[in-house]
């Protein structure tokens, strides 16, 4: 049977807060953000959507369009709270939950859906329930995967329910224009366009694949594959409340992947020592991004085994960086290693396949120095002094 993925997002989210403490806000249209005209929008209710106001642009702009918008400084504090009572809710229903974002997250409902006779109930179930238990409204997308799910979610807003089968992909999905698609950068929307791809269907298009990758890279990859249904439906979640992170906020954007990586090198570095010193290694690894409207790219993958090194870590992060990144600048890196044991408790079978990671000369190396002596010497070593004798 197919895995059954929940995306659940909440609409307008901060806006949505500040209309909860202040009921008379419904009626106006109402963005949060920098209250500088020199700053950015960070989320715009529906009321202020009709004018063509949304998240990440400039406050200028917003008022140009929208002289009456009521502007609002941030109040994150409590939007942090209210994304606690959000997650605590759900997870009355499974703790297969990743979280996005503050406002967002997946979830895994493939065993728990086979409780309800119609299987769609346990949807509205949810999404009733966060209303009434939180006062927010939330879309769902339902999908046998996480990129279908999210696709799902986007596609009827605000309050909506939306199911997508790889059958209907050619009916719901591919005729959507590319700049929907959700991992396509708005850098990359036009390089798509002069190369006459327009649609999600033209970009699952096997007979566009290879120009693509010329021009995208071979990253772009895994993002065809999404377009053709083609996406995991694992989810990455700690089953222990054990965890460790280390995070920065840097005063200016990191657009491009190097400088995210050359950041991400020291953070990591960082982390491990701190977990060395702890004598703490872990199997899950979460990296996120925050952009400068807030809003959190977070993704996370399952080491092959409990890990505390540079390099294994460091790893991880690379290859979700590389698998997710996009250049629309980023104000906030932060590494989590969750799952974490006690180094000692930990028994690790030997791979034949690994690559050993001390050699001979390392561990004689190690040994005689704790001898203070030079006692220890390969036979190999020994067959070459007999022969040149």
């Amino acid at each position: 049977m197919a895995r059954v993925i929940l995306h659940i997002d909440l609409n307008a989210f901060f806006a949505s807060c500040e209309e909860i403490k202040n009921p008379d806000l419904k009626e106006f249209p109402v963005a949060v953000g920098s209250t500088s005209k020199r700053g950015v929008i960070s989320t715009a209710n529906y009321e202020a959507r009709k004018y063509g106001v949304h998240s990440a642009m400039p406050v200028y702009e917003a008022l140009r369009l929208c002289p009456d918008l009521v502007l609002i400084q941030g109040d994150y504090g409590y939007y942090r709270s209210m994304s606690a009572q959000f997650f605590a809710y759900l997870k009355t229903f499974t703790h297969q939950i990743e979280p996005a974002s503050i406002d967002e997250c997946y979830m895994d409902v493939t065993d728990i859906i086979k409780r309800y006779k119609r299987p769609l109930d346990l949807v509205f179930e949810i999404q009733n329930g966060v209303y009434e238990k939180c006062h927010l409204n939330c879309s769902i997308g339902v999908a046998p995967n996480r990129f279908l799910a999210k696709m799902a979610s986007d596609m009827r807003k605000p309050k909506g329910i939306t199911v997508l089968r790889k059958s209907e992909l050619s009916t719901k999905l591919w005729p959507l224009k590319i700049n929907e698609m959700h991992g396509i950068g708005k850098k990359s929307v036009p390089v798509l366009n002069e190369m006459g791809i327009y649609t999600i269907g033209d970009f699952a298009d096997e007979k566009n694949e290879q120009k693509i990758l010329r021009k995208l890279g071979k990253s772009s990859y895994s993002l065809i594959q999404k377009a053709r249904g083609n996406s995991s439906a694992a989810l990455c979640y700690s089953t222990t409340q054990k965890s460790i992170s280390i995070s920065r906020t840097y005063s200016n954007d990191l657009y491009s992947i190097d400088e995210v990586s050359s950041n991400l090198q020291i953070i990591v570095n960082e982390l491990t020592h701190k977990m060395q010193r702890e004598n703490q290694k872990g199997r899950l690894v979460t990296l996120t991004l925050r952009d400068t409207a807030f809003h959190n790219v977070c993704h996370s993958m399952n080491l092959s085994t409990y890990s505390n090194t540079y390099p294994m870590i460091y790893g991880a992060c690379m290859q979700l960086l590389e698998a997710y990144f996009e250049p629309i600048g980023y104000r906030y890196i932060g590494v989590h290693v969750g799952s974490l044991k006690d180094a000692k408790q930990i028994v690790e079978q030997v791979d034949l396949f690994e690559v050993p990671q001390e050699n001979t000369d390392f561990i004689l190396n190690r040994l005689n120095a704790k001898m203070d002596s030079k006692c220890f010497i390969k036979a190999s070593d020994l067959l070459k002094k007999e022969g040149s004798n």
